[in-house]
């Protein structure tokens, strides 16, 4: 008897998991493990701060391909990686760093500094191939200086080891879902945002597609409180004329009691601060989580040990919910 009941307990288990839609089945695969698992290892001292170009941001770029290929996720183009190089002026606090060729051709000619730099680049293909949404985050972050007295590591766990893990688990989650997007969603993590996004930029400059991108979700910072009184705080922008982005997370948190108090920022123009800047450049639709300054930006003391885990988790959950939206909607 004991053991018919065992049975029985196991079916109805089995039955419940396959009567979940496959939405249910995505947020359940978002989890705090996973969020400490990339932080943890991206932010660690061995890591030394990741900066663009050095050995740190080479190691880093390496263990996202990894996670990459243990999901079997596909690479957008022949391989995950898209290099490119960007170029400077000799003169450090002349000029910026350039990725576009003509700045480049023209720096030649003179003495100038050089990066060879990698965005990776992976794809669900959608039903309709020739529609895309992508969601991004920066993966490198300020290195070392060994100036500085004491800690000279810039850890970078929010800034933006944060963004980076929730790009990944958002690819795992649309792969549990079982189900294939309408559009073909990259996920997409980016070189050299810290020097003036230059891996965005690049990509922008670069991508054949940019008119049929539908939608850019972009994360940078999405681990910390700017107000530890309120931590579920979380700023969401997003571009004003759509303004059913705005709709979707005000219905979502709802629906799925998501612990989150979001301050929203409909905004004609979504051009400043971070990777989004690049795609609202080109007249693509963007989302962008951003959990605002604290004490720690860009400052030695950006340790894994100050993350808030839930509040990661639940912007993974709703950015989620938002990506499903954007790679699914007929319209927005």
């Amino acid at each position: 008897m004991k053991k018919i009941i065992i049975a029985a307990l196991l079916i109805a288990a089995n039955l419940s998991v396959l009567a979940q839609k496959p939405i249910e089945k995505g947020l359940q695969s978002i989890s705090e493990q996973s969020a400490k698992a990339s932080i943890n290892f991206l932010a660690s001292d061995e890591l030394e701060g990741r900066e663009a170009g050095s050995r740190g941001g080479r190691v880093a770029g390496e263990y996202i391909v990894s996670m990459l290929r243990m999901m079997n996720l596909s690479p957008l183009g022949d391989s995950y990686y898209q290099p490119f190089e960007a170029c400077h002026n000799q003169v450090a606090q002349k000029g910026k760093w350039q990725v576009h060729p003509d700045s480049i051709a023209q720096l030649k000619k003179g003495v100038y500094k050089h990066l060879q730099l990698n965005n990776i680049l992976a794809k669900i293909e959608g039903k309709r191939t020739d529609e895309y949404v992508i969601v991004g985050a920066h993966y490198d972050h300020l290195g070392i200086d060994p100036t500085l007295a004491g800690d000279c590591i810039y850890n970078g766990a929010d800034d933006n080891a944060s963004g980076v893990s929730a790009v990944l688990q958002l690819a795992k989650a649309f792969l549990a879902s079982g189900q294939q997007p309408e559009r073909t969603i990259i996920f997409a993590f980016w070189d050299g945002e810290e020097k003036g996004l230059l891996g965005s930029s690049y990509f922008v400059q670069n991508c054949s597609f940019i008119n049929s991108v539908k939608g850019y979700l972009n994360y940078d910072m999405i681990g910390r409180n700017s107000n530890e009184a309120k931590p579920q705080l979380v700023d969401y922008f997003y571009t004003e004329a759509n303004a059913a982005f705005g709709e979707w997370l005000k219905n979502d948190i709802k629906k799925y009691k998501l612990k989150l108090e979001p301050i929203y920022h409909p905004w004609d123009k979504p051009v400043g601060g971070s990777d989004n800047g690049s795609f609202a450049k080109a007249g693509v639709p963007i989302i962008w989580y951003h959990t605002n300054a604290h004490p720690d930006y860009h400052q030695p003391s950006d340790h894994a040990s100050r993350i808030n885990w839930e509040k990661v988790v639940e912007i993974t959950k709703a950015s989620f919910l938002n990506l499903w939206n954007l790679a699914n909607e007929k319209s927005y």
